[in-house]
């Protein structure tokens, strides 16, 4: 029986059953009399392992098979709960979900599991769990298969690529990558690196893999396997840009030499007494379902549809959008009647369907906030601090792309709430506060933005420290620190570097990583912005556009050359007579009620070549970035519109101030400015 037909579905049903795991063990670790919970886990670890021995996947379906005897026996009064147990379990769940996404990603679900596998058998036969941290467990199993797997072993389905890639003209690179010593925040400065180089080619695979690198399970090296059409240099050079890479060895793949024949490596896991290959990938009643009341679902009115194929459609809408420009433009050349008529009927009808193609590519940001529950549970424990994570509005929704991007953001400025955001209990204590922190995850929606909140109730920002480090580092000067705000002092903690940490930690550092999430948010077209009150608390604030790929622009000429700037950087227009213009610090300034305004005029900034004479008034566009305000001078306004956003590609990634480029309704192509890169 072929089953690849059934794959995408048990690689969902295989999520959700991981994470109503994940989901339960929190709620049971704080109402442990409550064994109801247990049934309820017990029941997607059973279904999960029927599901996996079908599909033929058996290291899943062992290591499932092995936490479901302990959770057998706890909901049996046989195993006490306790922490350690807890930190076990949680471990398991952390393999299972790295080996479903493994198969998601095309590999085999194959995971060295030796040290949870060992203390699920300890605890199976009624033995205390080793006293270690979960992150000690992970990195002894990141030993072991260090030991056991060379970074030059390849699969069939990699070798595959590999080889194709090599047809069709790519070079093949493993490429060693080594981190400075002193590299606080490791996982910060690899998921650069991946950008980097997911920019310049298709990464393949990695070693470690990349949750234990998410996990920062390694030391200082790691190797990526990439197929580019760049050169060794080219590669070398871009790597060595990333703040706090020491070392790049990069060397061309020898395909035949390194090619691996599939399941070479020996089972890892001990084989189960049993194997229940009858359970299919709907759930099977068992001796624990019929002693409940029955449950009348109802039917299901959603289906499941590839990605690949949003994505498809997308494009296709994409290009419906640029020809109706085109027909706006035709309708208003040649002023007929009926022809007006039928373009604003079909205006509408396509306006109504972007709507309905852009809410089938937006997905709820729980996706990204479940992990999150599991994530501070276990930096509590390794902290020593009691930490109480609330998440309101998982339900709002994003775009595809946009939550793809937004989660590692995410993840350093929770590090950075529990490790210097939250007190230990006992300083709490100190301060008149419960011992227990509160961290609050809220987003909600906003016109066409989503706004996405970290708060805590802890420490809060020293000013005087956050002023005296950047004094001390050369930043600030003493009289720019003297007329900063409140809130331009919290911003500098996003400097590149900059931390006032006391001590260092390898969970965050306000200002280590800090730097990542700004500029990722910014490349998102978005903000953050950072409010604070010692030793009440800070709140981050996070900006994001609803979408990326359909966004509303000023379009505006400059010169013969038109650009678009998106709406959602536009404060409002005006026109200015020359005569107003000031000078301030070699900059060209305006009074704009009351707040002095730099100009940048964009026809310098862009080169564009001068055809016409400057007027006497300047038209500009008052653009905002975060507190930040500037006046873009353009030549005219020519109209607000809705436009695709077309990526410029791999040969114009250096172009500055542009973020893309779109095709107008008569042919011409815009190109659309940064704003964020404008304004410092």
């Amino acid at each position: 029986m072929d089953m690849n037909q059934y794959l995408e579905v048990f690689i969902e049903e295989s999520k959700e059953h991981l994470q109503t795991c994940s989901e339960q063990l929190l709620v049971l670790e704080k109402n442990p009399e409550d064994l109801s919970i247990v049934n309820e886990i017990f029941r997607s670890a059973h279904t999960l392992k029927g599901m996996s021995a079908t599909m033929g996947y058996e290291d899943l379906a062992n290591l499932t098979h092995k936490m479901e005897n302990v959770l057998d026996e706890i909901r049996n009064s046989q195993i006490a709960l306790s922490p350690e147990l807890f930190d076990v379990i949680f471990l398991a769940v952390d393999d299972l979900e790295a080996m479903v996404m493994s198969i998601a990603e095309g590999g085999d679900g194959k995971r060295n599991v030796k040290g949870v596998v060992h203390q699920l058998e300890m605890i199976e036969k009624g033995e205390s769990p080793i006293s270690s941290t979960i992150a000690e467990i992970a990195a002894a199993s990141a030993v072991l298969e260090k030991e056991e797997m060379t970074a030059g072993e390849y699969d069939e389905f990699e070798w595959t690529v590999l080889q194709q890639s090599k047809d069709q003209g790519f070079n093949s690179y493993e490429i060693s990558i080594g981190l400075r010593e002193d590299c606080l925040l490791k996982a910060a400065r690899v998921f650069m690196v991946f950008e980097v180089l997911e920019k310049s080619g298709e990464v393949i695979k990695s070693h470690p893999p990349v949750e234990l690198l998410e996990e920062e399970q390694f030391d200082q090296q790691f190797t990526v396997t990439m197929v580019t059409t760049e050169s060794v240099e080219e590669i070398t050079k871009k790597i060595m840009k990333v703040s706090e890479v020491d070392q790049v060895v990069v060397n061309a793949l020898d395909l035949e030499g390194l090619r691996h024949a599939p399941n070479s490596k020996e089972d890892k896991v001990a084989e189960i007494p049993e194997q229940e290959t009858n359970n299919a990938l709907i759930p099977t009643d068992n001796d624990d379902r019929k002693k409940q009341a029955p449950v009348k679902t109802p039917s299901s009115k959603t289906i499941r549809v590839n990605i690949e194929r949003l994505d498809i459609l997308m494009n296709l809408f994409e290009e419906l959008v640029i020809d109706r420009g085109r027909l706006d433009q035709i309708s208003s050349d040649l002023d007929n009647q009926e022809l007006h008529e039928t373009v604003e009927r079909m205006s509408r009808i396509t306006s109504d369907l972007q709507t309905i193609v852009l809410n089938m590519r937006m997905v709820p940001v729980e996706t990204v906030f479940n992990r999150f529950p599991k994530m501070v549970r276990q930096l509590a424990r390794d902290l020593n601090k009691k930490v109480n994570l609330e998440i309101n509005g998982a339900e709002t929704e994003l775009d595809r792309t946009v939550i793809d991007e937004i989660g590692d953001p995410l993840v350093h400025l929770l590090r950075n709430a529990m490790d210097h955001g939250i007190e230990t209990p006992e300083e709490r204590l100190e301060k008149g506060k419960n011992e227990e922190g509160k961290i609050l995850l809220k987003a909600y929606h906003s016109g066409n933005h989503v706004f996405i909140e970290i708060e805590d109730d802890g420490a809060g920002i020293n000013k005087d420290r956050v002023l005296n480090k950047a004094l001390s580092n050369g930043i600030l000067t003493k009289e720019t620190a003297a007329t900063l705000t409140d809130k331009q002092i919290y911003e500098l903690i996003f400097a590149s570097g900059f931390s006032t940490a006391e001590t260092i930690s390898d969970v965050s550092g306000r200002g280590v990583g800090l730097d990542v999430v700004k500029n990722t948010i910014e490349s998102l077209g978005g903000s953050v912005t950072i409010d604070s009150k010692e030793n009440e608390g800070s709140i981050f604030l996070i900006q994001l556009p609803l979408t990326l790929s359909i966004i509303s622009v000023m379009l505006v000429a400059i010169q013969n050359e038109k650009y678009a700037i998106p709406l959602s950087s536009i404060i409002e227009t005006a026109i200015i007579k020359k005569a107003d213009i000031m000078n301030a610090h070699n900059q060209q300034v305006i009074d704009f009620r009351g707040r002095v305004l730099p100009l940048l005029f964009l026809k310098d900034i862009f080169e564009v070549p001068i055809s016409q004479e400057e007027e006497e008034s300047l038209s500009v566009v008052i653009v905002r970035k975060g507190d930040k305000l500037a006046g873009l001078v353009v030549d005219s306004f020519i109209g607000q519109l809705e436009i695709v956003l077309k990526s410029l590609g791999n040969y114009l990634t250096s172009a500055f101030a542009i973020s893309g480029a779109t095709i107008l309704g008569d042919g011409q192509v815009a190109l659309i400015i940064d704003c964020n890169t404008l304004i410092h």
